[in-house]
């Protein structure tokens, strides 16, 4: 065992300043050898609006290249809708302005691996399960749509605010993703990284018979990768085989 914490690699995390759950639940999934090194992002309110208004601010290059000194092996911007906002391709153009401020570190966006880990899992057919109000939600479903993929249905809790979202209770997310999944779909995406979502993946994955991604989970999985880790991680979901 080597001697230094991240030893394996070292992720960075772009985050969002009122975001709750996404270092925790990283940590829980990090295999050893693996840290995480993040810095945030302000967001005013999780509506189009607030949305709108801290990417239209330089603040994703300037947290990006705070993250970068660490330094870091790969780098994520864990924002669901925030890198979904403007429908299909706008992920890559808020990675390419990550990228321009961390040269030479892989970036990645929690929208970028959401596309990557449902095409891994061979998907067609996934419903869209996320705590925003119906203007975003129906916003994910279009990105989905748009990159190939059929959305028989796209619910939302209507909560507007990452205190309220952080708030939900993990049997409430686990109801609520279930009673929400479409029988047709062949996988279930649980949207947004300020929601708690491990515990419920594989309860849900069991329960529904077909794979659960979430925002969280797959940011982390597709950063690992880019880093050069390859681990499979039990008890996180099936995604984790890939």
């Amino acid at each position: 065992m080597k001697d230094y914490y991240g030893w394996r690699a070292r992720i960075g995390l772009v985050y969002i300043d009122t975001g709750t759950p996404m270092e925790p639940e990283c940590y829980a999934m990090a295999p050893e050898g693996v840290t995480i090194h993040a810095d945030r992002m302000r967001l005013p309110k999780v509506t189009v609006e607030g949305l709108t208004a801290m990417m239209d601010a330089e603040e994703i290059e300037e947290t990006t290249a705070r993250v970068a000194k660490a330094p870091v092996h790969s780098i994520v911007f864990g924002g669901t809708s925030a890198s979904f906002l403007l429908g299909r391709g706008y992920d890559e153009q808020v990675k390419a302005r990550m990228a321009g401020r961390a040269p030479g570190v892989p970036v990645t966006t929690t929208s970028t691996a959401m596309l990557k880990a449902l095409r891994a899992l061979g998907t067609r057919r996934v419903s869209f399960v996320g705590p925003y109000e119906d203007r975003i939600t129906q916003r994910g479903r279009k990105f989905l749509e748009e990159n190939g993929f059929e959305v028989p249905a796209a619910t939302g809790m209507g909560l507007t605010t990452d205190k309220e979202i952080g708030a939900v209770a993990l049997e409430e997310v686990y109801a609520f993703a279930r009673a929400s999944a479409h029988p047709t779909s062949d996988a279930v995406f649980l949207s947004c990284t300020g929601m708690r979502t491990m515990g419920a993946i594989e309860a849900l994955e069991q329960d529904l018979g077909v794979p659960v991604v979430s925002a969280i989970q797959a940011s982390f999985w597709d950063a690992l990768r880019l880093a050069g880790v390859k681990d499979s991680k039990p008890g996180f979901g099936r995604l984790f085989a890939h």
